[in-house]
């Protein structure tokens, strides 16, 4: 399915386009890291040259002239630390920028099979928290990560020419310090996987229950639902609280190491000194380079958990950016707008395996024509229009549409002439005008009509017109309102083929005998699907075909299919007894 790059692959890759502003950060950090090392030998000089050795001063060799010296590489160490930290600030923001839109334009491009094995949560997660986690990693710890991989370096280096006696002892924890550290590396890395998959779970629970709590109050399912909240809030909790166990007993067992050697380091000089072949100024030296020396382990040890933290963000987030089911809207050699002539030759389709939703389906939508589909819930009524926009792939069969197959066309095309009203309506928060253009460029006079064709106009006006406030979903709107403007969305995009899935579900009698007159006045001449269980919408269509486990049993026009006397008549009865009874 696709080939995902390791965390630490990945956030390699991201900075490869950085590299010249990552090497003046490394230049900086070599400066700060050499005065930061000559500091201690100046100050062993004061005390074993001047202080304590009585050497002849002059001109710049005095107590002043060195005191000096070490004061202007204080000043050149902050001067050089504040430049690194603006340019790694200026690249990691610059990395999380460009990764945040590649995150978000992958996923608009997945195919709508990818986006269902994801799930809502689980995107959102990797598309926030993990790309936060990231960032984290990027401005706080990356930057002490070569400052201090590079100060560790030449520590060693001018701790051993001095004394490599000294230099033993200083070094005999690391040892055990490597071995602490790969110890818990798998339990810690572990336990973060863990935790990311709790917090998309956690995600998408809120997601769904926010989306349906009208439902959840209807049936007083508040407490069933603050169960599973509760259980998962707990598995949460139990893996932060591993963390925090885990950090809070990795800092301050390297504290116990280093004070250990640091005593270690002590005795020995001690012993040393009293030999005579050490002074108190290089003793003073190597005891400063120690803790130099532990202090950026100890910082390591802290930010340990998130590196490892941002490496597992790295690995899931290139789960998404190497998703390879992902469409190109300019694949496609047929280019141009459609006339709308649909053809489905021996169609099979299985959402899952060969668990099929649709067996040896034909069937032939003219140009200009009226085709209906009627059957009952899961016969595979939505998944034809599902096929003929591309959002799903047959196993078997061709799709034609004016005589080509359907994944030669251009996909952009080929969705620009295709407009749906589906029965559960999606607006987006901002205005009516935004909702109905789409980002096309419409007049408003072109919408305006399309909203006075939906018979949408009325209320629109009563709101605000054009400029009118869309909630999120639409929800400061009623179900019907709603749905009006979805018709209004897609008369105002002139399609090729039109789509009616349900389109008057949710719609008063009194309403639906306007948008029925709507529809035909916006069906005239286009080639129009319409999905239905209220059969009154679909009498006038020229074909209608009815379906039963994915397969087509009758077709014909109403008149014909009444006279057969099958499924479709003990439908349209059925429905005609429903009404009576109302």
């Amino acid at each position: 399915m696709k080939n995902t790059k390791g965390g630490a692959d990945r956030l390699l890759r991201l900075m490869l386009p950085y590299r010249r502003k990552l090497l003046l950060c490394v230049l900086c950090v070599l400066a700060v890291n050499a005065a930061e090392i000559v500091k201690p030998l100046a100050a062993a000089e004061i005390i074993d040259g001047i202080l304590r050795g009585g050497r002849e001063t002059r001109s710049f060799y005095s107590l002043e002239g060195v005191s000096a010296a070490y004061l202007l590489l204080a000043l050149a160490s902050t001067l050089f630390s504040i430049l690194q930290v603006r340019l790694v600030t200026r690249v990691s923001q610059s990395i999380l920028h460009e990764l945040r839109e590649k995150v978000f334009a992958r996923i608009t491009r997945m195919t709508v099979a990818a986006l269902d094995s994801y799930g809502t949560g689980r995107l959102i997660t990797r598309a926030t928290n993990d790309v936060e986690t990231i960032n984290e990693f990027y401005s706080d710890v990356f930057l002490n990560l070569i400052k201090d991989a590079v100060l560790l370096v030449g520590i060693v280096a001018v701790m051993f020419s001095l004394d490599w006696r000294l230099a033993a002892a200083a070094f005999s924890g690391v040892p055990l310090i490597a071995a602490l550290t790969f110890a818990i590396r798998g339990l810690i890395k572990r336990n973060f996987r863990r935790m990311k998959q709790i917090v998309g779970q956690i995600n998408g629970f809120f997601s769904e229950t926010v989306q349906g709590m009208r439902i959840i109050r209807a049936f007083n399912r508040e407490a069933d639902k603050l169960r599973e909240f509760r259980a998962l809030n707990a598995a949460y909790f139990h893996t932060t609280k591993t963390q925090v166990m885990l950090n809070s007993f990795l800092k301050p067992v390297m504290d116990v190491i280093n004070n250990l050697v640091i005593a270690l380091l002590v005795a020995v000089g001690w012993r040393l000194m009293t030999g005579g072949t050490l002074n108190v100024g290089l003793l003073y030296a190597f005891t400063t380079y120690a803790k130099q020396f532990f202090q950026p382990i100890n910082d390591l040890a802290e930010k340990y958990t998130t590196v490892q933290s941002a490496l597992v963000s790295a690995e899931r987030i290139s789960g998404i950016l190497d998703e390879d089911r992902v469409e190109d809207p300019d694949a496609g050699s047929r280019r141009g707008r459609p006339r709308g002539v649909v053809e489905f030759r021996h169609v099979w389709f299985a959402y899952r395996g060969e668990d099929w939703v649709l067996k040896d389906l034909s069937f032939r939508l003219g140009e200009g024509e009226h085709i209906a589909f009627v059957g009952a819930t899961g016969a595979g009524k939505t998944t034809v229009v599902s096929l003929l926009n591309r959002d799903y792939i047959p196993q078997k069969g061709t799709i034609l549409l004016d005589g080509v197959p359907l994944e030669d066309w251009r996909l952009e095309d080929l969705r620009g002439a295709m407009a749906a009203v589906l029965q559960e309506v999606f607006l987006f928060t901002g205005t009516v005008r935004e909702n109905l253009d789409m980002f096309a460029g419409r007049s408003d006079e072109e919408l305006r009509l399309a909203l006075e064709t939906a018979c949408a106009d009325s209320f629109t006006e009563e709101l605000g017109g054009l400029d009118a406030a869309v909630a999120e979903q639409g929800l400061n709107i009623s179900a019907g309102q709603r749905q009006l403007l979805s018709l209004a969305r897609a008369i105002a995009a002139r399609p090729a083929i039109l789509v009616l899935d349900e389109a008057t579900a949710f719609i008063d009698s009194a309403t639906e005998t306007l948008i029925r007159r709507s529809i035909r006045q916006v069906s005239s001449g286009r080639s129009s699907i319409f999905i239905a269980h209220r059969l009154s919408t679909v009498r006038e269509c020229d074909r209608i075909y009815v379906l039963s486990a994915g397969r087509i049993t009758e077709a014909g026009d109403h008149a014909s299919l009444l006279a057969l006397g099958g499924e479709y008549a003990r439908l349209v009865s059925a429905g005609e007894e429903g009404t009576d009874g109302e």
